[in-house]
């Protein structure tokens, strides 16, 4: 009987690396979100703001690859960002089935205004920078060397 019990030991959640990656993002976006809500912006609106206010003038695919998503994803997204008037999405004329995503004045204000929430959410996270760094070197790893 307890031969047939370990077959089922990798399926505890305690044996699972998922959930604790999943758990944490959650708890460390969560942390975001009350910074965010006096900008009235999303944590993916945020992460898009990054992106943008790191390079302006990109594609939509370009902002995916970046920051792993895909068009599904970042076209609602990002139509809601240009109803706001933080973002512009034109059309290339070259190629219409390509859209760049361009700051507005209101976008590029609002960095600005973001620039004490890094530090913010740091305070809030309770850890040393060497065991941050570790953790940013191991999750970047296992983003890269997962598939995409």
């Amino acid at each position: 009987m307890n031969q047939n019990n370990d077959i089922y030991e990798k399926l505890k959640l305690e044996n699972q690396l998922c959930f604790p990656l999943y758990a944490c993002a959650r708890k460390v976006t969560n942390l975001y979100h009350p910074f965010l809500k006096e900008l009235g912006i999303t944590y993916t609106q945020y992460l898009v703001f990054l992106v943008l206010w790191e390079e302006d003038h990109l594609t939509v695919g370009e902002i995916g690859r970046r920051l792993y998503l895909d068009n599904g994803t970042l076209t609602p997204l990002l139509k809601k960002m240009e109803k706001a008037g933080f973002v512009t999405r034109t059309r290339l004329k070259e190629d219409e089935r390509v859209v760049v995503i361009e700051l507005t004045p209101e976008g590029k204000a609002l960095r600005e205004k973001a620039l004490q929430i890094p530090e913010c959410v740091a305070t809030c996270m309770h850890i040393r920078d060497k065991d941050a760094e570790k953790l940013y070197e191991l999750l970047y790893k296992l983003l890269n060397e997962c598939g995409s």
